[in-house]
């Protein structure tokens, strides 16, 4: 496996001589239509070598999550086929900026590429998939099955957004005499996204392509989450291929620890918390009880803002957990989001995929409402609006996980100047959210055209995370055999850095942080 990489379009200082710029040709649908300097190699030409003394059998283009956490997206270019490891949106920039490369095309034309492949369910892993139909895919997209029950609930409710943001914009550029947006899918497009869904168990063996087979193991991160193995190649020249999706956090409750892998010539790994370690899990939870005792006796209501995948069902669980043992005093918990109510029965679904020694504790049947017998559900806004009469002894847990939607802000509204309420954030708050202005002590914020002022006791939880932090992702990587060459992915500049630092000293490993638009022979 070569350590080549160019920096598309043009080589960057310092880089490897050998450059490989073919995305014009595949725009086209011509992949023997690329430019190739300073030597004429066609990328899909099996007979190149790759410097090791190895014939190349395919090429990765590094499309998304390249140094950034956001969009994540690879193209694998074989002889036989051009397969998509992931499609995800870019979310979390500026808004008009994320807008734009949205709308970006692809180094190859919809219709050609041959396949997706789903690490797990999340946006900024998926979230592209129906703008990819839109402009003409019609290929198989593989999955595990409960990341196509997943998708169902988080691409109707991204198009649901998508449309009303389409519209509450277009009113003001009418007004303004601009030119009105179209959307960039329907929910059409959603439709046929799950219509071709291809679902794939664990430890399937499962054909791509003439010369990519698929192979999933459980990454331990959501519901379903996948680390993809491929095997690349024909006629006795292959390549083992393994890209660890988002890995776990195994100090975190009802998923299992990410599967160790032992073989591979490639590794791509996530290096989202590359940088450092988590909080310890138990003194996490320890102060969620603590948040929760205080809300007690101060005779107020708890607020959790919350994530509808992951970080719900972990708080309920929790939740569970102390009612069990006598220590939850609350009258009741309402959990007041549609979105996260649909998940939830999901998890309950596939509890075959929960860890079995947190399946037992919650009675074995993975049913919140069975181990928490005062847990509401508030599907409808009626539902919703009743809460409101509630001025103490109540646990809501609502989305949006940062404030910026959902009905969490109407629960804000009516609780938020009270200082005998206590509002929990259970997640990270980026930057310029109101989530994040009210843990940066913001005495005041605008809900519904109101000034309300910020008065509840604020928590902030951090160490509830879906993702391995540092030491996790070292014990992961160490567990390969041989060298395989790692490509470090789904990271900021610094997370990456530090990883790659933290692997070569301790571990001796070597690593690499592709650039976007990078390409890698193997």
């Amino acid at each position: 496996m070569s350590g080549n990489y160019s920096s598309h379009p043009g080589c960057r200082a310092g880089a490897p001589a050998r450059y490989v710029d073919w995305s014009a040709g595949l725009a086209r649908g011509r992949p023997d239509a690329g430019r190739v300097a300073p030597t004429s190699i066609n990328p899909y030409d099996a007979t190149g070598s790759t410097g090791e003394g190895k014939k190349r059998v395919a090429t990765i283009q590094f499309l998304g999550a390249a140094r950034e956490v956001t969009g994540s997206c690879y193209l694998l270019s074989t002889r036989a086929s051009r397969v998509l490891l992931e499609c995800g949106a870019r979310q979390g920039r500026d808004a008009e900026e994320a807008d734009r490369e949205n709308h970006d095309e692809l180094p190859a034309a919809p219709g050609d590429i041959h396949a997706v492949i789903l690490s797990h369910a999340h946006l900024d892993h998926s979230g592209a998939l129906p703008r990819l139909v839109r402009k003409g895919f019609g290929g198989p997209i593989y999955c595990t099955p409960a990341t196509a029950d997943l998708l169902r609930v988080l691409l109707l409710d991204a198009v649901f957004l998508h449309l009303k943001d389409i519209q509450a914009e277009n009113r003001w550029r009418e007004r303004a005499g601009k030119p009105l947006l179209e959307p960039q899918y329907m929910p059409e497009d959603c439709e046929t996204v799950l219509k071709q869904c291809v679902e794939v168990g664990y430890g399937e063996a499962t054909v791509v392509s003439s010369d990519v087979s698929l192979r999933f193991h459980d990454a331990g991160h959501i519901l379903g989450s996948a680390i993809v193995e491929l095997e690349i190649g024909e006629r006795g020249e292959s390549r083992r291929v393994v890209f660890s999706g988002d890995l776990g956090n195994a100090e975190s409750v009802l998923m299992p620890p990410p599967s160790a892998m032992e073989s591979a010539d490639v590794v791509l790994m996530e290096g989202t918390y590359g940088d450092r370690d988590h909080r310890p899990y138990a003194e996490t939870v320890a102060e969620f009880a603590e948040a929760l005792e205080a809300a007690h006796r101060d005779g107020g209501n708890v607020l959790i803002p919350a994530f509808a995948v992951g970080r719900t069902q972990e708080v309920l669980f929790h939740l569970a957990r102390l009612h069990g043992d006598g220590k939850l005093k609350q009258s009741f918990v309402v959990l007041d989001s549609p979105m996260a109510i649909d998940v939830t029965q999901l998890y309950q679904r596939h509890r075959a995929l929960l860890d079995p020694g947190d399946l037992a504790r919650l009675g074995g049947s993975g049913h919140f409402k069975q181990a928490l017998d005062f847990l509401r559900l508030a599907r409808t806004p009626e539902d919703s609006m009743a809460i409101n009469r509630f001025r103490s002894g109540a646990i809501i847990i609502a989305g949006s996980g940062m404030c910026e939607g959902g009905r969490i802000r109407h629960h804000l509204k009516h609780n938020l100047w009270r200082r005998q309420t206590h509002l929990i954030f259970v997640g990270f708050q980026a930057q310029g959210t109101l989530g994040r202005r009210i843990v940066d002590g913001a005495e005041s914020v605008r809900l519904f055209g109101q000034e309300i002022a910020v008065k509840a006791q604020i928590h902030t939880l951090g160490g509830f995370s879906a993702h391995a932090g540092q030491a996790q992702l070292l014990g992961w990587a160490r567990h390969f055999k041989g060298k395989p060459r790692f490509h470090l992915v789904h990271g900021e500049e610094r997370a990456l850095s530090a990883l790659q630092s933290a692997m070569r000293r301790r571990d001796r490993i070597e690593s690499i942080a592709p650039r976007l638009n990078d390409v890698v022979e193997i």
